[in-house]
């Protein structure tokens, strides 16, 4: 009871202590708030990325197929994803069967053919000069807006157009064109499985995310220290015991969290709003969808005063109150170091038994990599004050600025471990998390086996076009503005004679002319009329022999005698295959054109591969558009050297998402920290600047005062981190590299937030040399 009464005094004494007490409490209240707002957010996030992946689920059109006959409740759909100026579009055509046709999320029915429904910033873009190549490709007449419960996000392209053409392209079996029928959404996903490594990772970004967050509260709730301590002597004067005014101290530091709490909930609440104006590694989402979860947002109002009355009683254990004074202004004893290296000592016995886990053994000890890399982090924070105050310690001599300086720190080293904690914790934790990543990205971010170096877009085409309107085609992709070169090649399947159909071999076979089939195979010479046997194929390739007999597939016929028959030329040569420009390497046969002219009924689809002119920025989207002219179901695009698996792209542009959040924190909680140190050396400053001091030399010994721990910290951040990373790599059994340009860049990262904050808190320092500042009352 008695604590409670005490925290109450303590509570009161910082809400009615005139303009001090409340300038003190809200200095402690935004920086309070400022982490609160951020863990708020950090809990609401999975909720968001849970609605997004709902949203995505609910509109799913893949994995009917067409064997579902046509009826009253069916709907044909054709995919026509694109891309516009590096960014994605879901494209999507109708054609209702009847009139209980299902309709996609987010639509209120089917559009009418030649029209369209599309999200709000599509249509803005559109409409805007810069979408009018866009326009030529998607052409359709806007008549609605596509609601929120149909796409990911706010800003996501999407639209959806009516169509009368898909039956009859169906009927056709027209070969890449993706139509299905539906009669429902959504349509069944295979879920994608998290592999133990992944999952390891999710745990460490949130824990490298969270910490400077707590850190910083921590720090928060410390504000105003020294003038604190003298009014405690002052309670000491008048009766209080020591013990007494320590809860006193922690019932001040308790309002001013609580009160952090309130203005928290404030800043997510306005930050909230205008969340889906943000776009992040092409993720954004709705404000409505970031609602924290109640369990977790009472686990931060219960902790966060929690854990200001706990560091208040924790930092005031070696501070002797007494009715004349505060002890801490002697000299101090020097810290002890054994504690401090206990921490990340503890902190590795718990993750060295995960070593070589790997994937294979299961998922790890969420339990165990928490603990193992909060203590490893947090010897960051237990060490760095025990580092400056040994560095500072000897450092001696230079200008009036330096030793200004450096005597601050060498009396109170402890504010300005408080000021670099945050930040070096975020970078210990993000050189770890950058090592992790760099270690394991070889194993989600493969080589896709495109060539880009040979060509840079692929334009497939619709079977059995004639001769004559392949080429035509192809010179309107030749005359884009922009393409510098075109190559098409066209593939014809064959089957081996055989009594029993469960023994044919398919035989592939290019077509083109001799400069197009030298993308596919090693031709020693090469003249219209040729015919090519390829070893060393990846498919296609058995039963391709001189003299063999062929029979040139046709679709939904088994009868020999409805098909064309091939024999392979005696005079046939036998080259050794080259992949491709999609990275494929085929077997069988290439033949030019003449050598298969007598066969007209062949069924051929030709692919043109184009290659651009490098640093033009349109001339992919005029190629698309040439492309959809010609076929509207054109499956056009860009090659990529790389693929990325879909799990870990999603946990990439989360990290992206939470990093950014951090780092505003970081600036802001920096800020408002500098600031705070500032006012209570108002009086300080002005004396000085009364003495004659100069302005621009109490600038200097502010900058020295910033640069000096935040060297300090940064060198063990990164010594920490580099540890991390190691213990991290070995975990998930990857040899222990070091990415030292992103080391670097996370280092230049923190310090340039740094110099930033000093840079801003300068006006304020300027304004605090006035000599009003030594009034008093």
């Amino acid at each position: 009871m008695n604590r409670l009464r005490d925290l109450a005094l303590g509570a009161r004494f910082a809400l009615t202590g005139g303009r001090e007490g409340w300038t003190r409490t809200l200095m402690t209240a935004v920086g309070v708030g400022l982490g609160v707002a951020l863990l708020l957010a950090t809990t609401a996030l999975p909720g968001a990325l849970s609605a997004r992946d709902a949203r995505d689920n609910a509109r799913n059109d893949y994995g009917a197929g067409d064997q579902i006959p046509a009826a009253a409740d069916t709907l044909l759909i054709a995919r026509t994803d694109t891309v516009f100026d590096g960014e994605d579009i879901r494209g999507r055509l109708l054609q209702p069967e009847g009139d209980r046709a299902p309709v996609p999320p987010g639509l209120s029915g089917p559009p009418a053919p030649g029209t369209m429904v599309v999200s709000p910033d599509l249509r803005d873009l559109l409409n805007s000069p810069k979408g009018k190549l866009l326009r030529e490709r998607v052409p359709y007449k806007i008549t609605g807006t596509v609601a929120d419960a149909g796409l990911l996000g706010p800003h996501e392209l999407v639209y959806y157009a009516g169509s009368d053409q898909l039956k009859g392209r169906q009927a056709l079996n027209a070969e890449r064109v993706d139509i299905e029928r539906l009669k429902s959404f959504p349509q069944k996903k295979p879920s994608e499985p998290i592999d133990p490594i992944l999952a390891l990772l999710i745990v460490i970004i949130f824990v490298v995310l969270l910490l400077p967050v707590a850190v910083f509260i921590a720090a928060a709730v410390r504000f105003g220290g020294d003038r604190r301590d003298k009014r405690l002597a002052a309670l000491r004067l008048v009766g209080a015991d020591s013990r007494m005014t320590r809860w006193i101290a922690a019932g001040e530091a308790l309002a001013g969290s609580v009160l952090g709490l309130v203005l928290g909930t404030v800043f997510f609440l306005i930050a909230r709003q205008y969340i889906g104006e943000v776009t992040i590694a092409r993720l954004n989402v709705f404000p409505a969808d970031l609602d924290p979860s109640p369990g977790l947002a009472l686990l931060v109002g219960v902790a966060v005063p929690a854990a200001a009355v706990g560091v208040t009683l924790f930092a005031l254990r070696g501070v002797v109150i007494e009715p004349l004074g505060v002890v801490r202004t002697s000299v101090p004893r020097p810290r002890r170091l054994w504690w401090r290296l206990l921490l990340p000592v503890v902190g590795l016995g718990l993750l060295v038994p995960m070593f070589d886990k790997g994937r294979d053994q299961g998922f790890y000890n969420q339990g165990q990599v928490i603990g193992g890399t909060v203590l490893l982090l947090i010897g960051v924070t237990a060490l760095l004050p025990w580092l400056i105050e040994t560095v500072v310690r000897r450092l001696g001599g230079g200008g009036v600025g330096w030793q200004l300086a450096v005597r601050r720190l060498q009396v109170n080293s402890g504010a300005a471990a408080r000021l670099v904690n945050g930040i070096a914790v975020a970078v210990a934790g993000a050189i770890a998390l950058q090592m992790l990543f760099s270690g394991i990205e070889g194993d989600y971010v493969t080589a896709s086996g495109e060539d880009t170096g040979r060509a840079q877009m692929v334009v497939p085409m619709p079977t059995n076009l004639s001769q004559a309107e392949q080429r035509r085609r192809e010179e309107n992709v030749k005359a884009v503005p922009g393409v510098t070169g075109t190559t098409t090649l066209g593939n014809v399947g064959l089957r081996t004679d055989a009594r029993n159909p469960d023994d044919e071999k398919y035989v592939e076979m290019a077509v083109g002319d001799c400069r197009a089939l030298r993308e596919v195979g090693e031709l020693p010479s090469c003249k219209d009329g040729d015919v090519f046997v390829t070893t060393g194929g990846d498919y296609g390739g058995d039963g391709a022999v001189p003299g063999a007999k062929l029979f040139f597939e046709t679709p939904g016929s088994s009868d020999r005698r409805a098909q064309t028959p091939y024999t392979v030329p005696l005079s046939a040569r036998t080259v050794p295959a080259r992949v491709d420009p999609l990275g494929t390497k085929r077997g069988g046969l290439l033949a030019t054109p003449g050598a298969i002219r007598a066969f007209g009924k062949a069924r051929v689809s030709y692919t043109t591969y184009v290659t651009t002119r490098p640093g033009d920025a349109l001339v992919a989207d005029r190629v698309l558009n040439t492309a959809w002219a010609d076929d509207p179901f054109t499956r056009a695009r860009v090659l990529n050297d790389q693929k990325t698996a879909s799990r870990f792209a999603g946990v990439r542009r989360g990290l992206y998402i939470g990093a950014a959040a951090v780092l505003m924190l970081i600036g802001t909680s920096l800020l408002v920290s500098m600031l705070e140190q500032l006012r209570e050396r108002k009086r300080l400053l002005s004396s000085l600047v009364a003495f004659g001091t100069r302005r621009t030399t109490l600038s200097w010994s502010v900058l020295w005062q910033t640069a000096v721990p935040v060297t300090l910290g940064l060198t063990l951040a990164t010594g920490v981190g580099l540890g991390l990373g190691a213990v991290l790599l070995r975990m998930v059994g990857h040899p222990i590299l070091v990415d030292w340009p992103s080391v670097l860049a996370m280092v230049g990262i923190g310090a340039g937030v740094v110099v930033l904050v000093t840079a801003l808190s300068l006006p304020p320092l300027w304004r605090l040399m006035r000599p009003d500042g030594l009034r008093t009352e």
